[in-house]
Protein backbone atom coordinates (compact mmCIF):
# COMPACT_ATOMS: atom_id res chain seq x y z
CA UNK A 1 0.00 0.00 0.00
CA UNK A 2 1.31 3.42 -1.01
CA UNK A 3 -0.39 6.50 0.41
CA UNK A 4 -0.29 9.96 -1.11
CA UNK A 5 0.87 12.56 1.40
CA UNK A 6 1.64 16.27 1.23
CA UNK A 7 3.65 18.28 3.73
CA UNK A 8 5.84 21.35 3.62
CA UNK A 9 9.57 21.43 2.82
CA UNK A 10 10.13 23.14 6.18
CA UNK A 11 12.70 21.49 8.49
CA UNK A 12 10.18 20.38 11.10
CA UNK A 13 8.16 18.38 8.55
CA UNK A 14 11.14 16.82 6.78
CA UNK A 15 12.67 15.96 10.16
CA UNK A 16 9.45 14.28 11.35
CA UNK A 17 8.78 12.32 8.15
CA UNK A 18 12.35 11.47 7.07
CA UNK A 19 12.44 7.91 8.44
CA UNK A 20 8.93 7.11 7.20
CA UNK A 21 9.40 8.68 3.75
CA UNK A 22 12.60 6.68 3.25
CA UNK A 23 11.15 3.31 4.26
CA UNK A 24 12.93 3.00 7.60
CA UNK A 25 9.78 2.67 9.77
CA UNK A 26 8.99 -1.04 10.13
CA UNK A 27 5.51 -1.96 8.92
CA UNK A 28 4.62 1.57 7.80
CA UNK A 29 2.88 2.04 4.44
CA UNK A 30 4.98 3.53 1.65
CA UNK A 31 4.54 7.24 1.02
CA UNK A 32 4.22 9.14 -2.26
CA UNK A 33 5.32 12.60 -1.06
CA UNK A 34 4.28 15.97 -2.47
CA UNK A 35 5.93 19.08 -1.05
CA UNK A 36 3.66 22.11 -0.76
CA UNK A 37 3.31 25.17 1.42
CA UNK A 38 0.59 25.06 4.05
CA UNK A 39 -1.80 27.29 2.09
CA UNK A 40 -1.67 24.77 -0.76
CA UNK A 41 -2.22 21.75 1.49
CA UNK A 42 -5.14 23.51 3.18
CA UNK A 43 -6.77 23.82 -0.23
CA UNK A 44 -6.01 20.18 -1.01
CA UNK A 45 -7.79 19.17 2.18
CA UNK A 46 -10.84 21.25 1.36
CA UNK A 47 -11.03 19.57 -2.06
CA UNK A 48 -10.50 16.10 -0.55
CA UNK A 49 -7.22 15.51 -2.38
CA UNK A 50 -4.59 13.02 -1.18
CA UNK A 51 -4.74 10.51 1.64
CA UNK A 52 -2.67 12.29 4.30
CA UNK A 53 -1.97 16.01 4.67
CA UNK A 54 -0.19 18.47 6.93
CA UNK A 55 -2.62 21.37 7.32
CA UNK A 56 -3.34 24.34 9.54
CA UNK A 57 -5.46 23.59 12.58
CA UNK A 58 -7.56 26.52 11.39
CA UNK A 59 -8.84 24.55 8.40
CA UNK A 60 -10.15 21.61 10.47
CA UNK A 61 -13.76 22.86 10.79
CA UNK A 62 -14.09 22.63 7.00
CA UNK A 63 -12.51 19.19 6.52
CA UNK A 64 -13.19 16.96 9.53
CA UNK A 65 -16.17 15.30 7.92
CA UNK A 66 -13.84 13.67 5.39
CA UNK A 67 -10.57 13.64 7.33
CA UNK A 68 -9.60 12.49 10.83
CA UNK A 69 -7.13 14.38 13.00
CA UNK A 70 -4.14 12.18 13.84
CA UNK A 71 -3.00 12.48 17.47
CA UNK A 72 0.64 12.96 16.47
CA UNK A 73 3.00 14.27 13.79
CA UNK A 74 1.84 17.89 13.89
CA UNK A 75 3.17 21.09 15.39
CA UNK A 76 2.13 22.65 18.69
CA UNK A 77 4.33 24.32 21.23
CA UNK A 78 5.19 27.20 23.48
CA UNK A 79 7.13 30.29 22.54
CA UNK A 80 6.71 29.49 18.86
CA UNK A 81 3.79 31.60 17.69
CA UNK A 82 3.53 33.91 14.68
CA UNK A 83 4.82 37.47 14.92
CA UNK A 84 3.46 40.76 13.60
CA UNK A 85 6.37 42.72 12.10
CA UNK A 86 6.68 46.38 11.19
CA UNK A 87 9.41 48.61 9.76
CA UNK A 88 9.51 50.80 12.83
CA UNK A 89 9.76 49.83 16.47
CA UNK A 90 6.54 50.46 18.35
CA UNK A 91 4.69 49.56 21.52
CA UNK A 92 4.63 45.80 21.91
CA UNK A 93 1.08 44.53 21.60
CA UNK A 94 0.20 42.93 24.91
CA UNK A 95 -2.92 41.40 26.28
CA UNK A 96 -4.69 44.53 27.48
CA UNK A 97 -7.16 46.22 25.21
CA UNK A 98 -5.41 49.58 25.40
CA UNK A 99 -1.81 48.51 24.84
CA UNK A 100 -0.77 48.98 21.23
CA UNK A 101 -4.39 49.52 20.23
CA UNK A 102 -3.68 52.26 17.66
CA UNK A 103 -0.60 50.66 16.05
CA UNK A 104 -2.46 48.75 13.34
CA UNK A 105 -5.79 50.59 13.26
CA UNK A 106 -6.71 50.94 9.60
CA UNK A 107 -3.36 49.56 8.45
CA UNK A 108 -2.61 47.08 5.67
CA UNK A 109 -1.38 43.72 6.97
CA UNK A 110 0.10 40.89 4.88
CA UNK A 111 -0.78 37.38 6.04
CA UNK A 112 0.23 33.95 4.66
CA UNK A 113 -3.34 32.65 4.43
CA UNK A 114 -6.80 33.47 5.71
CA UNK A 115 -7.27 29.75 6.47
CA UNK A 116 -4.13 29.51 8.59
CA UNK A 117 -3.76 29.10 12.34
CA UNK A 118 -1.52 32.16 12.25
CA UNK A 119 -4.40 34.21 10.86
CA UNK A 120 -6.82 32.96 13.53
CA UNK A 121 -4.32 33.85 16.26
CA UNK A 122 -3.84 37.25 14.65
CA UNK A 123 -7.59 37.93 14.50
CA UNK A 124 -8.05 36.86 18.14
CA UNK A 125 -5.15 39.13 19.15
CA UNK A 126 -6.52 42.04 17.09
CA UNK A 127 -9.95 41.65 18.71
CA UNK A 128 -8.23 42.37 22.04
CA UNK A 129 -5.70 45.08 21.14
CA UNK A 130 -6.97 46.73 17.93
CA UNK A 131 -10.59 47.38 18.88
CA UNK A 132 -11.23 49.69 15.91
CA UNK A 133 -9.94 47.03 13.54
CA UNK A 134 -7.07 46.71 11.14
CA UNK A 135 -7.49 47.87 7.56
CA UNK A 136 -6.92 45.69 4.51
CA UNK A 137 -5.61 42.15 4.89
CA UNK A 138 -3.48 41.01 1.94
CA UNK A 139 -2.67 37.32 1.39
CA UNK A 140 0.78 36.55 -0.02
CA UNK A 141 3.28 33.66 0.15
CA UNK A 142 5.02 33.79 3.52
CA UNK A 143 8.51 34.20 1.98
CA UNK A 144 7.34 37.45 0.31
CA UNK A 145 5.97 39.04 3.47
CA UNK A 146 9.15 40.36 5.10
CA UNK A 147 10.42 41.97 1.88
CA UNK A 148 7.00 43.58 1.39
CA UNK A 149 7.09 45.07 4.90
CA UNK A 150 10.69 46.20 4.45
CA UNK A 151 9.91 47.83 1.09
CA UNK A 152 6.82 49.64 2.38
CA UNK A 153 4.33 47.71 0.23
CA UNK A 154 2.35 46.87 3.38
CA UNK A 155 2.31 48.39 6.86
CA UNK A 156 2.83 45.13 8.73
CA UNK A 157 3.25 41.45 8.13
CA UNK A 158 2.23 38.28 9.93
CA UNK A 159 5.14 35.83 9.75
CA UNK A 160 5.66 32.22 10.69
CA UNK A 161 8.32 29.52 10.79
CA UNK A 162 11.97 30.53 10.48
CA UNK A 163 11.04 34.21 10.11
CA UNK A 164 11.09 34.27 13.91
CA UNK A 165 14.87 33.93 13.65
CA UNK A 166 15.59 36.05 10.57
CA UNK A 167 13.31 39.11 10.63
CA UNK A 168 16.03 41.35 12.06
CA UNK A 169 18.10 40.66 8.95
CA UNK A 170 15.44 42.66 7.09
CA UNK A 171 15.67 45.55 9.54
CA UNK A 172 12.20 44.77 10.89
CA UNK A 173 10.77 44.91 14.40
CA UNK A 174 8.37 42.63 16.24
CA UNK A 175 5.23 44.54 17.15
CA UNK A 176 3.50 41.60 18.81
CA UNK A 177 3.87 37.88 19.40
CA UNK A 178 0.61 36.07 18.66
CA UNK A 179 1.74 32.99 20.55
CA UNK A 180 2.63 34.95 23.69
CA UNK A 181 -0.83 36.53 23.61
CA UNK A 182 -2.47 33.13 23.18
CA UNK A 183 -0.44 31.54 25.98
CA UNK A 184 -1.01 34.43 28.40
CA UNK A 185 -4.78 34.42 27.84
CA UNK A 186 -5.32 30.64 27.78
CA UNK A 187 -2.33 28.97 29.45
CA UNK A 188 -2.38 26.45 26.59
CA UNK A 189 0.23 25.56 23.95
CA UNK A 190 -0.06 27.12 20.52
CA UNK A 191 -1.73 24.85 17.93
CA UNK A 192 -0.10 25.38 14.54
CA UNK A 193 -0.06 22.45 12.09
CA UNK A 194 -2.06 19.19 12.11
CA UNK A 195 -1.72 15.84 10.38
CA UNK A 196 -4.99 14.56 8.93
CA UNK A 197 -5.88 11.39 7.04
CA UNK A 198 -8.98 10.31 5.13
CA UNK A 199 -11.53 8.55 7.28
CA UNK A 200 -12.32 6.28 4.33
CA UNK A 201 -8.96 4.55 4.86
CA UNK A 202 -10.58 2.81 7.82
CA UNK A 203 -9.77 2.60 11.51
CA UNK A 204 -6.96 0.00 11.29
CA UNK A 205 -5.08 2.04 8.67
CA UNK A 206 -5.60 5.28 10.59
CA UNK A 207 -4.14 3.67 13.71
CA UNK A 208 -1.20 2.40 11.64
CA UNK A 209 -0.62 5.91 10.27
CA UNK A 210 -0.58 7.40 13.75
CA UNK A 211 1.87 4.78 14.98
CA UNK A 212 4.05 5.26 11.89
CA UNK A 213 4.22 9.02 12.42
CA UNK A 214 5.02 8.55 16.11
CA UNK A 215 7.77 6.04 15.33
CA UNK A 216 9.21 8.27 12.60
CA UNK A 217 9.62 11.26 14.90
CA UNK A 218 11.12 9.13 17.66
CA UNK A 219 13.63 7.70 15.19
CA UNK A 220 14.55 11.24 14.17
CA UNK A 221 15.13 12.17 17.80
CA UNK A 222 17.22 9.05 18.37
CA UNK A 223 19.47 9.77 15.36
CA UNK A 224 19.16 13.44 14.28
CA UNK A 225 22.04 13.16 11.81
CA UNK A 226 20.13 10.58 9.76
CA UNK A 227 17.54 13.20 8.77
CA UNK A 228 20.00 16.04 8.10
CA UNK A 229 20.49 15.44 4.33
CA UNK A 230 16.70 15.35 3.76
CA UNK A 231 16.15 18.42 5.93
CA UNK A 232 18.84 20.52 4.25
CA UNK A 233 17.92 19.34 0.73
CA UNK A 234 14.48 20.92 1.10
CA UNK A 235 15.28 23.81 3.45
CA UNK A 236 15.42 26.39 0.63
CA UNK A 237 19.01 27.49 1.26
CA UNK A 238 18.31 27.93 4.96
CA UNK A 239 21.33 28.19 7.22
CA UNK A 240 21.79 24.80 8.96
CA UNK A 241 21.84 26.50 12.37
CA UNK A 242 18.46 28.13 11.62
CA UNK A 243 17.12 24.76 10.48
CA UNK A 244 18.19 23.27 13.81
CA UNK A 245 16.46 26.11 15.70
CA UNK A 246 13.35 25.55 13.62
CA UNK A 247 13.28 21.83 14.47
CA UNK A 248 13.97 22.49 18.14
CA UNK A 249 11.05 24.89 18.34
CA UNK A 250 8.39 23.01 16.39
CA UNK A 251 9.16 19.33 17.06
CA UNK A 252 8.45 18.49 20.68
CA UNK A 253 6.40 16.24 22.95
CA UNK A 254 3.17 17.33 21.23
CA UNK A 255 4.55 15.99 17.93
CA UNK A 256 4.75 12.52 19.46
CA UNK A 257 1.37 12.79 21.19
CA UNK A 258 -1.13 15.63 21.38
CA UNK A 259 -2.16 14.59 24.89
CA UNK A 260 -4.76 16.38 26.99
CA UNK A 261 -3.13 19.80 26.72
CA UNK A 262 -2.78 19.49 22.96
CA UNK A 263 -6.41 18.60 22.42
CA UNK A 264 -7.48 21.35 24.82
CA UNK A 265 -5.45 23.85 22.80
CA UNK A 266 -7.04 22.78 19.52
CA UNK A 267 -10.57 22.85 20.95
CA UNK A 268 -9.85 26.20 22.62
CA UNK A 269 -8.57 27.81 19.42
CA UNK A 270 -11.44 26.61 17.26
CA UNK A 271 -14.11 27.36 19.89
CA UNK A 272 -12.85 30.92 20.35
CA UNK A 273 -12.53 31.41 16.60
CA UNK A 274 -16.09 30.15 16.08
CA UNK A 275 -17.32 32.60 18.72
CA UNK A 276 -15.72 35.41 16.69
CA UNK A 277 -17.39 34.14 13.53
CA UNK A 278 -14.04 33.14 11.95
CA UNK A 279 -14.76 29.42 11.47
CA UNK A 280 -17.81 27.14 11.58
CA UNK A 281 -18.44 25.53 14.96
CA UNK A 282 -17.10 22.03 15.50
CA UNK A 283 -19.59 19.21 15.68
CA UNK A 284 -19.63 16.84 18.66
CA UNK A 285 -16.77 14.38 18.53
CA UNK A 286 -15.19 16.09 15.53
CA UNK A 287 -11.70 15.82 16.99
CA UNK A 288 -12.07 12.22 18.14
CA UNK A 289 -9.63 9.70 16.75
CA UNK A 290 -10.65 6.11 15.95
Amino acid sequence: MTLRIAYSPCPNDTFVFDAWAHGRVPGAPALDVTFADIDITNGMAERGELDVLKVSYAVLPWVLEEYALLPCGGALGRGCGPLVLTREAGAHGGTSRAEGSTDLTGKTVAVPSERSTAYLLFRLWAADVVPEGVGEVVVMPFHEIMPAVRDGKVDAGLVIHEARFTYQDYGLHSLADMGAHWESTTGLPIPLGAIIAKRSLGAPTLRLLAESARTSVRMAWDDPEASRPYVLEHAQEMDPAVADQHIGLYVNEFTADLGDDGYAAVRGLLTRAAAEGLVPPLGPGALSFV
